[in-house]
């Protein structure tokens, strides 16, 4: 960059520092240099300037006033060139400068202006050559780490090659993608990849103990946000050229970026694919088993099947893909090999497993909560399948899948298996909620239509009636009634539903039209 320095370390040039204690602002950046002979160029001198002056100005105003209207426009430094008529520096200028922090710089007899321009002009050529040169050699560089598979780790090395600086790519699902001079903890992570879900994303985000870094966005391949290259360390800090291999680096993770995505679509689909396969039956047994081993996941051990889903505000809130991937790093950090996939509403993990049931459940349990801090969801709820081997895959996933399904819609266990919830509760869990209300409304609307119009209350009698098992005096007790008087009311049930809670499975449509609506823990 142009400084003081290095145009004083040009011989030609015969300049000498007359400041000499204030050496450290020698080696600041000069913007330009601003040729002066106004009594106050203040209005005139940009901050970062070097001054150039002959003094002209001395028969009509004094040295102090000069000095202090320079120092206030935020000059670099003030360089008098002597002339035949002022041959020597005014004895009080050093001093004045000295005590303004304003570097002061003799020029030499016989060397014109022009001269430190040409020089100037030379040596910021000089700079925006060396910049464009390392940013090619730097675009090669990280070009060849992209083709060989380094990805957004080999483009963080690159960039260690030039500074210390602490860097952090994290896409907007909470990955970490790649880190090198730091060790960021979950929850910096989860709060850069916030960061890339706001609009607009800012400049820098406060990463807790870390302090502000310094965001550069990565683009994918349909334009939008995808990832963030942090910098952890604030604005302020970081040198022009910092600033210039950051955006270099982040325009090259999008390459990285979307190649990953693609990558993705791929895997998705062939996930997808073995699904099909396991659910049709034993038929695919055959590729199933290849593509299970493909997968890393040994088909001829015993498997475990895990079902697991968000139950969140709203289906949106929280991704399958983001559950498949926090259920995948939590496998790797145990090391057990597993197939995940993930689906519309859910995401299946197939894994090895040669230890009990039991241990499985205690397992998904742990999983349950471990994904559940890593994604924004009011919990996840997993479906415990069987234990089996490849071809009996396809009856412990619908299991698991039945499971899950229930739990999503119940306030109860986080985890379960299918002989935990193997009751009625579970078939209605199965059902769409209109499915469950429609009958419910079928069997009971005409009670509830008399109860409104007559001002009685059948429906609350019918549920008390049930909820003690269908016992008269209990339940007349119950009600404040006498037998009779609850005997005429059931009776009127009867006749207003046409079914009657002397058989079974009238018994049983009135029980499940209550407890239809809403789901959930019984209370009759």
């Amino acid at each position: 960059m142009l400084t003081i320095s290095r145009l004083v370390a040009d011989p030609a040039l015969g300049l000498r520092v007359v400041t000499t204690e204030l050496t450290e602002s020698l080696g600041a950046e000069i913007h330009w240099l601003h040729t002066t002979e106004l009594a106050d160029p203040s209005p005139y001198v940009r901050s970062g300037e070097l001054v150039l002056t002959n003094g002209l100005w001395l028969s009509h105003v004094s040295a102090d006033r000069f000095v202090a209207a320079v120092a206030r426009a935020g000059a670099a430094g003030l360089v008098f060139g002597l002339t035949a008529q002022t041959p020597s520096l005014p004895e009080e200028l050093a001093a004045l400068c000295l005590s303004h922090g304003l570097p002061l710089i003799e020029l030499c007899v016989g060397v014109p202006f022009a001269a430190l321009t040409r020089a100037a002009a030379r040596i910021q050529n000089e700079v925006l050559q060396a910049e464009l040169t390392a940013t090619v050699h730097r675009g090669d560089a990280l070009a060849t780490a992209l083709s060989r598979g380094s990805g957004a780790a080999g483009v963080l090395e690159i960039l260690r090659g030039e500074t210390e600086l602490p860097l952090l790519v994290v896409d907007r699902k909470g990955r970490r993608l790649a880190s090198i001079g730091c060790e960021p903890t979950d929850e910096q992570v989860r709060l850069a990849a916030a960061a890339l879900n706001r609009t607009p994303p800012p400049i820098e985000v406060d990463l807790l103990e870390r302090g502000p870094a310094v965001l550069y966005l990565v683009e994918g391949a349909m334009g939008e946000i995808d990832a963030g290259l942090y910098c952890l360390e604030p604005a302020a800090t970081l040198t022009a050229a910092d600033r210039e291999a950051l955006a270099q680096a982040a325009r090259f993770l999008s390459v990285e970026v979307t190649k990953q995505q693609a990558v993705h679509a791929i895997e998705a689909r062939f996930a997808t694919e073995l699904l099909e396969m396991i659910l049709s039956g034993p038929r695919s047994s055959s590729e199933v088993i290849r593509r299970l081993r493909a997968y890393g996941v040994p088909p001829d051990r015993p498997l475990g099947v895990l079902v697991s889903a968000p139950v969140a505000a709203s289906d949106a809130d929280t991704l399958p893909g983001d559950i498949a991937h926090a259920v995948g790093a939590f496998f790797a950090t145990h090391g057990i090999p597993v197939f995940t996939a993930a689906g519309s509403r859910d995401v299946v993990s197939i894994c090895l497993w040669e230890r009990s049931a039991d241990e499985l459940a205690r397992f998904a349990r742990d999983l349950a909560a471990a994904v559940g801090r890593r994604v924004s969801a009011e919990r996840v709820v997993i479906g415990v399948g069987d234990i089996a081997t490849a071809g009996g895959l396809r009856e412990s996933l619908v299991r698991a899948r039945e499971v899950c399904q229930v739990l999503r819609v119940q306030h109860g266990p986080d985890t379960a298996a299918f002989a935990d919830i193997a009751t009625f509760r579970m078939l209605l869990g199965l059902l769409d909620d209109q499915v469950r209300q429609r009958f419910s409304e079928q069997v009971l609307g005409v009670i509830r239509h008399h109860d409104a119009r007559a001002h009685t209350d059948l429906e609350h009698t019918l549920r008390t009636f049930l909820a003690h098992d269908g016992q008269w005096a209990v339940t007349a007790a119950a009600l404040h009634v006498h037998v009779n008087t609850l005997r005429n009311r059931m009776a009127r049930i009867t006749e207003l539903t046409g079914r009657n809670v002397n058989r079974l499975e009238d018994t049983i449509d009135l029980y499940l039209a209550l407890v239809a609506e809403p789901l959930g823990p019984a209370t009759y």
